[in-house]
């Protein structure tokens, strides 16, 4: 058997009790319906219209999990396809969905590779998944067939600097446990763990912990057998070689060198080199989570495609934070800690324009409700917004907040 194959038959990824959906639900990034309106739909996409998605790679189902659960919530029409390798994960994804007892979703036990002749798609998740292919290209190449004109792919692949320590200490483990069944790697990993000297680079990193949530976090960080992480630049790369178009990283400001130069300028270089740049400044960044669009028939972005922007119908929604928790502060500086690092942001002092971003009314109706026309509106918001929507404390969505 392939030895990834093998792997996640002996741990599926991540560790799921279907018995916890009736606690909590599991939301994260990419694939949260108000990212992909917010990257992939200008944050105006109408979500009365169908909805086709695709969760390649679905694993224990948390992206499939959230999008369903949400949409919902929201009473959007959707369908969405689970397409996984393992059956053990699937097994656990497809009880997950039926704790729940959400409809419109399907499973299909495959390879990645297959994408295509299941489409098209409107939407394709991948999350965790590209840099353990053969061939991580052919990965981004077949989810780029797979999607529908204008439609979109939001995704999660590792990243090398802030995962610094995890692939000597792979390289070492590949050797200590070759020819051993998965149990039995995990067992010389723990003792392995056990017993490195306070200079290893893992112990040092204080922003890896998943070998210590479990086996299959462990075998999934230290013994996997193919793991290729990507730079910034390397990514945008990939998206551009697939025929799609970036639309962005979550949390773009730590893609900004200007992030990490104490105001300094950077040198004039392309997106891709910026990304890099800020990258290998930041040092801590695990993994790149993107979104990227197929062009619509013709070569060109399709109407609604796309980023979204700063203009009156926008509707901004805050996450992580609230309005009132905004307004509480203002004139005071809010810290968001991203990867570690806690930014900080002046907030003006204004409590009626902060309390207003409550994700109800649209930029222009904000600014009609405080009595400003939108020219000096703009010029006041611009700055909180810039910052606020670099570190991913804000998008624009017409339903999700």
């Amino acid at each position: 058997m392939d030895p990834v194959a093998e792997q996640y038959e002996a741990y599926p990824y991540p560790e799921r009790d279907p018995a916890d959906e009736a606690k909590r639900l599991v939301t994260g990034s990419p694939s949260h319906p108000c990212e992909i309106d917010h990257f992939i739909h200008r944050g105006a996409r109408d979500w009365r219209r169908p909805f086709r998605a695709l969760v390649a790679g679905g694993g224990t189902g948390d992206a499939l999990v959230m999008m369903a659960q949400l949409l919902t919530t929201a009473r959007a029409p959707f369908e969405i396809v689970y397409l996984d390798r393992s059956a053990a994960s699937r097994a656990i994804a497809e009880r997950r969905i039926a704790a729940r007892g959400l409809s419109g979703v399907s499973f299909v036990t495959g390879d990645l590779l297959d994408a295509p002749a299941m489409g098209p798609f409107d939407y394709v998740d991948c999350c965790g998944v590209l840099h353990h292919l053969p061939d991580p290209q052919a990965g981004f190449d077949a989810l780029a067939r797979a999607l529908a004109p204008g439609g979109g792919l939001g995704a999660m692949v590792y990243a090398p600097y802030g995962r610094t320590g995890v692939y000597p200490l792979q390289a070492a483990l590949a050797t200590l446990t070759d020819g051993l069944s998965p149990a039995e790697k995990t067992a010389r990993a723990r003792a392995t763990l056990d017993a490195l000297p306070p200079t290893n680079w893992l112990k040092r990193n204080e922003l890896i912990g998943d070998h210590a949530r479990g086996d299959a976090g462990l075998y999934d960080l230290l013994l996997h057998a193919r793991d290729t992480p990507f730079t910034a630049d390397a990514v945008m790369a990939s998206v551009e070689r697939a025929g799609l178009t970036f639309s962005g990283f979550l949390a773009p400001a730590r893609y900004a060198p200007e992030t990490w130069l104490g105001g300094a300028p950077a040198p004039a270089l392309g997106p891709g080199a910026r990304a890099a740049l800020a990258e290998q400044l930041a040092g801590g960044i695990r993994a790149h989570v993107f979104y990227a669009v197929k062009p619509a028939e013709g070569g060109a972005s399709g109407e609604g495609a796309g980023l979204a922007a700063f203009r009156p119908e926008a509707r901004p929604r805050l996450r992580g934070l609230t309005a009132a928790q905004l307004a509480g502060a203002a004139g005071r500086t809010l810290k968001v800690t991203l990867d570690g690092v806690a930014h900080r942001v002046a907030l003006p002092k204004d409590p009626a324009l902060l309390g207003a971003l409550d994700g109800r009314r649209r930029l222009g109706e904000i600014a009609r409700a405080l009595g400003r026309d939108w020219v000096a509106f703009a010029a006041g918001f611009a700055p909180l917004e810039r910052s606020l929507v670099g570190l991913g404390a804000l998008l624009y969505s017409e339903t999700f907040p």
